[in-house]
């Protein structure tokens, strides 16, 4: 049956049905939830909660009443109906979660958080200066479960308003992903219906009125038939309000006046308002997600019970959400199922390194406490060790971690700036990085943090942004540092962050000298005056022969050029020190950089150097791969939508300046290390004309000694493969090659004339790969070994 038969019109009234919308006009919303909403960290938090084992939040509070409220079959249909298409939408991955394999699905698999309840009084409290120390949960206040998140308060009053709030990277979207993923599967009894909402979403639509009951129609049509019936289910109807501080509430009547009919058009926000008023649908649950900066943005009174994510302050749970990651079935298999999955042993093998370094080495600990990181040891351990995509880079990888967690957010959405939140933090964390780079440091005091932070801020506008980003995502890229005798002191959250941030603050321009900014403040206040000035110069001059006119022509066109070559020698120095840092002599005998990365997650073998004994220089190899990356397309096309546009201009004139120091001095030949270190340089570029002329001149490669894992393969055969010119000479022994390997390297040894193979234990599974080898119609081996 249809509940319009049987409801009298008054009950749906002229709003609702203005509300009635095509499927195609809700794409843009099913857009949102399916990719920042789930993109935005399904990495970030994990999932321990496999579904047969059911879910800590089924439970249901015994002071709800149990009866059915959307009862007969066309109201059943409709929010079974609501389920599935809620099911699907939030069960869908971004590309950087299918990397794991096929089969791997968020919804089977998570990794409750740590939640500890908070007062009012303790929000109050004023921030720490860098708001960076670890939070533990009070005394008197154990940490929340999500079954408990709607439990009556200590005093035994009903909780209808929870908010949970926590800083980029906590988590706050696998939070809601999973209660949404919970109700959908049944596991959330206590409520009969759940709507969620994307404050983004909402914002979106600005001060457009529109009604309740339209809201929800238009973003879930299959509840148009039981609108009407939403003020009946009571404290049973869930609403989800995720990302507030994208949302500028204004509780003061004289801002947001009173509405309780949910068919009355206003705009949105006066509708939330109205909601977390308990003004509309009084007897309605309401859960809300926000960033610390914006909890106060509702009135306490409104709130019965806030929750702070405090992510995985026990090592217990980074350990088991590195194991359910890792030993996925399809955690070692290539795109699309090509190369070789990984064997269960050599993935219990990676758990359990990781494990013990997690035990021993305290900042990764540290770095992991926030979850979103434990996605991104994950997915960089499965680059080291699985078979790589293709395009996938070091680089693509990082920017797409800060895509999930920064995606369309602003800094503050009351700002009138709309600053991008990655804009900002590529300004001050960026300087503070590149600062480090430059004099080979990586602790820092909290005078160098606050110098960085404060630097240039002069108005009052400046000083709140500056509060906003300490609240809400200072401690996503900085961690106290817990080594031995360097307490006190503050180090980026993973080593290879810092050399990410320094590079980024090179590319997009942001380190200029005073030169260089009052240049350009010249340069562009002449190029917008300057062709009327030519004219009105031009008609004045043939009026009156004055001498001095030509000349002060002349200058207003020499202006912009020496400008330009300003920039143009500031490019160069900046391709030189990149340069100088890719061969620097000092690092010729050590690790390449794939293989430093793979040590400082799952720690070094071997004896470790005493905390007694002088530390050696810091290494940022790193540094120059990262700059490389980030000119590439695929990743400028990313930093665009993250608010940090590279300009195409840019991005050529730098790589031109980079290749001609790398022409200079890329002829030298280099160890076997330093050689893949270049060679991985020109793989993070994804150029191949690029690399094609760089690497004109390379007759010989030497290999030798270096442990040719998957993603090293890769990188030779995708540098390499396409060249043209012989190679006199490959030298690949004692390289711990197999099978996979010799047959991702094939057009590689297809240019090779003297090939190397030996102290390689390839066992006799290499010999069909070696006969393919020689009986191609383009080989040109004449000696091998």
């Amino acid at each position: 049956m249809r509940w319009g038969r049987y409801l009298p019109r008054a009950l749906w009234g002229s709003g609702l049905r203005g509300a009635l919308q095509s499927a195609d006009e809700r794409i843009p919303f099913l857009i949102h939830w399916s990719w920042p909403l789930k993109g935005k960290l399904p990495l970030g938090l994990p999932r321990a909660f496999v579904r047969h084992r059911g879910s800590s939040a089924g439970s249901s509070p015994t002071s709800r009443s149990r009866g059915k409220f959307f009862q007969g079959i066309s109201a059943s249909e409709a929010v079974e109906r609501h389920r599935r298409n809620l099911a699907e939408w939030f069960s869908r991955l971004p590309r950087e979660e299918r990397q794991f394999g096929p089969t791997f699905a968020l919804d089977t698999v998570h990794v409750d958080p740590v939640i500890r309840e908070s007062t009012p009084d303790e929000l109050l409290r004023p921030p720490a200066q860098l708001a960076l120390e670890h939070q533990h949960p009070t005394a008197g206040l154990p940490p929340l479960s999500l079954s408990q998140l709607f439990d009556p308060d200590a005093c035994g009053r009903r909780v209808q308003t929870v908010v949970l709030y926590g800083t980029v990277g906590t988590g706050k979207s696998t939070l809601v992903r999973k209660m949404v993923l919970d109700w959908c599967y049944g596991r959330l009894p206590a409520f009969e219906l759940l709507v969620p909402f994307s404050c983004e979403d909402l914002s979106s639509l600005g001060s457009a009125p529109a009604s309740l009951c339209q809201l929800v129609a238009q973003r879930y049509t299959s509840l148009k038939e039981i609108l009407p019936l939403m003020a009946a289910a009571g404290s049973r109807l869930l609403f989800v309000l995720h990302g507030l501080e994208r949302l500028n509430l204004d509780f003061r009547l004289a801002g947001t006046g009173l509405c309780s009919d949910p068919e009355k058009p206003e705009a949105p926000a006066a509708i939330i308002v109205n909601l977390l008023r308990k003004y509309m649908l009084p007897e309605a649950s309401i859960l809300v997600t926000t960033r610390p900066s914006a909890v106060g943005r509702i009135p306490s009174k409104y709130v019965g019970r806030y929750g702070e994510i405090c992510g995985f302050s026990d090592t217990n749970l980074q350990k088991l959400y590195f194991q359910l990651r890792l030993n996925q079935p399809d955690c070692g298999t290539g795109a699309g199922g090509a190369g070789i999955s990984a064997t269960l042993a050599q993935r219990d093998s990676l758990v359990e390194m990781l494990s013990r370094n997690l035990e021993g080495h305290h900042q990764i600990a540290a770095a992991c406490f926030l979850p979103s990181y434990c996605w991104l040891v994950c997915a960089t351990l499965h680059f080291l060790h699985a078979p790589t995509p293709p395009g996938q880079t070091l680089t693509s990888i990082y920017t797409s971690f800060l895509r999930l967690n920064f995606s369309g957010e602003t800094l503050d959405s009351t700002d009138p700036s709309n600053l991008s939140l990655m804009a900002y933090a590529a300004r001050t964390m960026g300087k503070l990085a590149y600062e480090g780079v430059s004099s080979r440091k990586t602790y820092f005091s909290e005078d160098d943090v606050r110098g960085c932070l404060e630097a240039g801020l002069n108005t009052e506008g400046e000083f709140q942004l500056l509060h906003v980003f300490r609240r809400d995502a200072l401690r996503f890229f900085l961690a106290p540092c817990v080594e031995p005798g360097h307490r006190g002191t503050f180090v980026f959250t993973v080593p290879a962050m810092q050399e990410y941030l320094a590079a980024l603050y090179i590319v997009l321009g942001l380190r200029k000298t005073t030169l260089q900014r009052v240049g350009k403040e010249v340069a562009e206040l002449v190029g917008r005056v300057g062709e009327d000035v030519s004219l009105v110069l031009g008609i004045v001059a043939k009026l009156l022969p004055l001498r001095a006119l030509p000349l002060l022509f002349n200058l207003l066109k020499v202006v912009p050029r020496v400008f330009g070559r300003v920039v143009g020698k500031s490019r160069e120095a900046v391709a030189q020190a990149m340069v100088l840092e890719m061969f620097r002599e000092e690092d010729y005998y050590n690790d390449d950089v794939l293989d430093q990365m793979g040590a400082s997650i799952l720690g070094v073998e071997g004896p470790r150097r005493h905390p007694d004994e002088p530390p050696e220089d810091e290494v940022f190899e790193l540094f120059p791969m990262f700059m490389g990356g980030l000119l590439s397309a695929q990743n400028r096309a990313v930093l665009a939508q993250l608010g940090c546009p590279i300009k195409t201009l840019d991005a050529l004139e730098n790589a031109q300046a980079i290749k001609k120091k790398l022409g200079k001095l890329g002829r030298q030949v280099l160890p076997p290390s330093e050689l893949l270190d270049h060679l991985f340089f020109h793989y993070e570029f994804q150029n191949q004309r690029f690399s094609a002329e760089v690497l004109s001149s390379l007759r010989q490669l030497n290999l030798a000694g270096v442990r040719m894992t998957p993603v090293k393969c890769t990188v030779v055969a995708a540098v390499l493969g396409s060249g043209r010119h012989a190679l006199d000479e490959v030298n690949l022994a004692s390289c711990q090659l197999d099978p996979a390997g010799l047959h991702t390297l094939m057009p590689v040894f297809l240019r090779a004339r003297k090939l190397g193979l030996q102290l390689n234990s390839l066992g006799p599974e290499a010999c069909s790969v070696l006969r393919d080898l020689l009986l191609h119609d383009q080989c040109q081996i004449t000696t091998l070994r």
